[in-house]
């Protein structure tokens, strides 16, 4: 019984400070460094005086030329704009509503429909090594008629 003598003994000196101190009722808060907090927002406001427009979307803001990655320009898209409809690579995270605002903010029109396309990436072979490409999402925009947008101005 050695073993449970130790623990009704008295503590002797110096271990007065080896008590548990109480614990608090508070929920204690994880906060990331400051360092990192300002660096993010240093990187934001850099990126948008470099003329990044910007949507709010549920609070935050959002990029928008992180939402529209880029236009798609092939033959079929180039139909589809008689039809008044564009077709854009997008973020492969955002929804129709993010992507019907950064239309809105970046090209100053305002779609009626969104239509959304997912694209998983294909498998590929060299030798015995296999490997995927990446996947990515295809956005067409359906404007009003008499609404445009410059899609091929720099191509």
């Amino acid at each position: 019984m050695g073993i449970f003598n130790t623990f009704k003994s008295k503590p002797q000196a110096g271990q007065d400070e080896m008590k548990a101190k109480p614990v608090s009722d508070k929920p204690v808060k994880k906060e990331e460094p400051k360092e990192k907090q300002t660096a993010e927002k240093k990187e934001e406001k850099a990126v948008v005086a470099a003329g990044a427009k910007e949507t709010k979307l549920a609070g935050k803001t959002k990029l928008a030329h992180l939402i529209l990655v880029k236009p798609l320009v092939t033959e079929k898209a180039s139909h589809l704009a008689a039809l008044n409809k564009y077709v854009f690579v997008v973020n492969s995270k955002m929804n129709k509503v993010e992507i019907k605002k950064a239309i809105r903010t970046v090209y100053k029109v305002n779609p009626i429909f969104v239509n959304i396309c997912n694209f998983s990436g294909k498998s590929i072979r060299y030798g015995k090594m296999t490997g995927a490409k990446k996947g990515w999402k295809k956005a067409i925009v359906t404007l009003k008629p008499g609404d445009k947008i410059e899609v091929y101005e720099g191509v």
